[in-house]
């Protein structure tokens, strides 16, 4: 069932006002013609998404490409999200401030925009320092080009050393984007969440479905779906996480919701969550998704999730 699909929670990025729910571009250009991208970013802007978030690498640089001609003249009415330093060939990756550069002209010729209002550092680069990207990011700010910056993949180590590196009025990253869900807790075992929260950075977890399971199309015992993307060798797709599944999804259907609900509305319950970003294929799936952030859990609710993830991890 979808419930208020036109009505989702805003929340802060810096200064940026997003979406709860995100749409992940990574399937335009992949998975999606320029068609099909169209409706799937349409069902979105009527299902009150304003936050998208795509790469240059995403769909061979075509995902900014068919995402820019999708927006069209309702570019204003979003707030575009793209990031750079993974490989899109020998010459362009990094994060040198030369490349960037280069990275944010092409990614915003693809997108048909003059400016990207959150602009990520997609992963770390060891090869350069921080300082001298963060030096060529305020640059950009400064140039109107992009209004806030973020980082993707970030350690703890890692947002302190770029904190430390940041000039007094310069741009710093108010935003970390990493695999975080109910099946990848990763950022409250590594400090990550608890570094976000001191220092005031939101948290964009993607994966949030932890790669379909947590939609409820996995079940214990039953065979896989057809045309699904991962395959019974999947690392995720263990006795463990399957029985935690089933545990979770008997919690959500005992209050009258879904698992994936559950999935979108328990990472949202965490304060430095500010927008659960998730691919969509088809218009419907993006219409479930943006549904599935009105559910407020109670502090009881939380309780009884973690005593299940508990177990589950035991």
């Amino acid at each position: 069932m979808i419930r208020n699909a036109n009505i989702v929670e805003k929340r802060r990025i810096g200064s940026l006002e997003v979406s709860s729910v995100g749409l992940g571009c990574n399937n335009f250009g992949r998975r999606l013609d320029a068609d099909a991208t169209a409706s799937v970013v349409h069902a979105a802007l009527g299902s009150g998404v304003n936050f998208f978030d795509t790469a240059d690498v995403y769909g061979g640089t075509k995902s900014e490409e068919f995402l820019g001609r999708a927006l069209g003249a309702r570019r204003d009415e979003v707030i575009l999200a793209s990031k750079f330093g993974h490989r899109v060939d020998d010459q362009r990756r990094g994060a040198r401030p030369e490349y960037i550069a280069q990275a944010v002209e092409d990614s915003l010729r693809r997108l048909g925009t003059d400016r990207i209002d959150l602009y990520q550092l997609h992963t770390p680069d060891a090869a350069t320092p921080i300082a001298d990207t963060l030096g060529a990011l305020d640059t950009l700010v400064t140039a109107g080009k992009v209004r806030e910056v973020g980082c993707s993949n970030f350690s703890v180590a890692q947002l302190r050393e770029a904190e430390a590196a940041v000039k007094s009025g310069a741009a710093r990253f108010v935003s970390v984007q990493n695999e975080y869900s109910l099946l990848d807790r990763t950022p409250e075992t590594d400090g990550v969440l608890a570094e976000t929260e001191r220092k005031e950075i939101a948290v964009l977890p993607y994966f949030p479905l932890a790669n379909g399971l947590l939609t409820g199309k996995y079940r214990r015992g039953q065979p896989l779906p057809e045309g699904t993307r991962i395959g019974a060798d999947h690392k995720d797709l263990t006795p463990q996480n399957l029985d935690t599944v089933e545990a979770l999804i008997a919690f959500a259907e005992s209050r009258g919701h879904t698992i994936l609900e559950l999935a979108f509305s328990w990472l949202l319950a965490h304060p430095s969550v500010a927008s659960v970003i998730a691919g969509a294929t088809r218009p419907e799936q993006i219409q479930a998704n943006a549904a599935a952030a009105s559910w407020h859990l109670a502090p009881a609710d939380l309780a009884e999730i973690e005593t299940i993830l508990t177990l589950g991890s035991a």
